[in-house]
């Protein structure tokens, strides 16, 4: 069986593009077909686009596939190793266009079609090959989101369909194969299902869209996001799982909460239920599941307030009223010591395959101290409006003390050095229940105009405060490890 190294695909809109991006940041060659020539440019902006993201996310920095583009589908189907067909949704286009490709192409040449819905018999049903014609349904954007359904038409044979997966596989995707065919798969089924019943909502004038979006990103989307609807259930159930969760609520679903109809409840279909959550459980317990989705949930909404979105903005305002917000000087205000200005706990995100704090976790901590200072001397939100911030000039960090999931620090942070341009500080991590010296890092500041894209000085202001703090702090006992060196001394 020749190896997949050259990918064909037929189509290259939003879909396509995605498809071409995805595979040539691995290193697959591509070579796609449209009917017109200006898709051509179209699709290299598109991937352009999708680039960044890629490497930002796969750390990609080796050879890329080639691509190349060509108006002729003989010559796209004659090249290649494996098809992707990604023509607008349209059953008589794509019926043809299989049966076209399917004419060209070597007989172990798989033929996947990336249909939001339609039937792959039918698809299938005028080419000479059937057996290799497969749905391979992916979510936009595909070159981020991993899932790919699977399905099988009434000719497919089971090993188009392992192969199928396996080169799926090493693209970077999760393979969800469904047993059989219907329409529109598993994903598109369920999202059909939440966009009708959130249409019922809005008709009825219950909620604005903005509110009904809302009800799934500040809630029921985050679980969804990494449980999924039946697991999350079996977890409701309490120690009992799912076989609790169906005999405290009505497991036959008449209660007048949705305008759909359900399925009519019977002893097969609880069956399947139940032991089908079991098997996801994999052995654990409701209550390590409820703790894997505690830490989950707590690392996604910390990563969603560093990006100002959804539940991490609650989180933010929680967090600044929990701590009567942000500490800010004042005139008089007693500096003479460190500053304590910022605690926090290890993520499950932080860690390495140890089982400890990673180096750039330290970094990301470190940061959070920071930004507490900068709010302590004024630096906020309206500040940085003006164009003025603070950027890293050079920073050095000293490790001393492993650190493990949930343990909690808090850093303190000394001026050794400032002008109207410039400031040095040097943090000091502390275990937040041993006391324990956990690590340092010593940071140099420049005072930035971003507008002017030059170094400045500070408002007078933010000097003032600096300046105040500085005064106490120069007394206090410079840090050891201040201006250090890496090195390997010689004997």
């Amino acid at each position: 069986m020749t190896a997949i190294k050259t990918v064909g695909i037929a189509g290259t809109g939003l879909i396509g593009a995605g498809w071409a991006a995805r595979l040539l940041i691995r290193g697959f060659d591509v070579i796609a077909y449209d009917v017109s020539p200006a898709a051509e440019a179209k699709l290299r902006a598109a991937i352009d686009v999708a680039w960044p993201s890629m490497q930002r996310l796969l750390g990609k920095t080796g050879p890329k596939g080639n691509l190349s583009f060509t108006t002729d589908l003989k010559e796209m189907a004659s090249k290649a190793d494996f098809v992707h067909e990604a023509a607008p949704e349209r059953e008589d286009l794509k019926i043809k266009l299989f049966r076209d490709i399917d004419a060209v192409a070597r007989p172990e040449v798989i033929i996947s079609s990336s249909s939001s819905g339609f039937l792959p018999t039918r698809l299938q049903s005028e080419c000479k090959h059937p057996e290799r014609v497969i749905i391979g349904h992916p979510f936009n954007p595909v070159y981020l989101l991993p899932l790919v359904e699977t399905v099988p038409g009434e000719k497919t044979s089971s090993a188009v369909m392992d192969r199928a997966g396996h080169y799926y596989e090493s693209i970077g995707m999760h393979v969800l194969r469904l047993k059989k065919e219907i329409d529109g798969y598993i994903c598109d089924r369920l999202q059909e299902a939440l966009w009708r019943e959130a249409l019922h909502v809005l008709n009825k004038d219950i909620a604005t869209t903005g509110d009904i979006d809302d009800s799934i990103v500040y809630s029921a989307g985050m679980r969804w996001a990494f449980m999924g609807s039946f697991l999350t259930y079996h977890v409701a159930g309490g120690p009992g799982g799912m076989r609790h969760f169906i005999s405290q609520f009505d497991p036959t679903l008449e209660l007048p909460w949705t305008d759909l109809a359900y399925p009519k409840w019977n002893d097969a279909l609880e069956k399947r239920l139940v032991e089908g959550c079991e098997a996801q459980a994999e052995g654990k317990t409701v209550a390590e599941l409820e703790a894997k989705r505690n830490d989950v949930l707590v690392d996604m909404m910390k990563l969603f307030r560093q990006h100002g979105v959804g539940a991490g903005n609650v989180l933010a305002r929680d967090e600044a009223k929990s701590r009567g917000g942000y500490a800010r000087w004042t005139k008089g205000a007693d500096v003479s010591k460190p500053l304590h200005l910022w605690d926090g706990e290890v993520l499950t995100s932080w860690l390495d395959y140890n089982g400890h704090m990673t180096d750039a976790a330290y970094l990301y901590a470190f940061g959070d101290g920071l930004d507490a200072f900068f709010r302590f001397i004024g630096d906020d939100e309206a500040y940085r409006a003006t164009g003025n911030t603070f950027f890293t000039a050079e920073t050095h960090i000293n490790y001393y003390k492993e650190m493990k999931a949930g343990e909690p620090f808090r850093i303190e942070t000394q001026v050794i050095g400032c002008d109207e341009k410039r400031m040095h500080l040097f943090h000091r991590m502390y275990h937040g229940v041993t006391g324990d010296l956990v690590a340092t890092n010593e940071i140099m500041q420049l005072h930035v105009n971003q507008k002017e894209n030059k170094v400045c000085p500070m408002s007078p202001a933010l000097f003032e405060a600096l300046s105040a703090i500085w005064e106490k702090h120069q007394k206090l006992e410079q840090p050891k490890e201040q201006g250090s060196q890496m090195k390997v001394k010689r004997k």
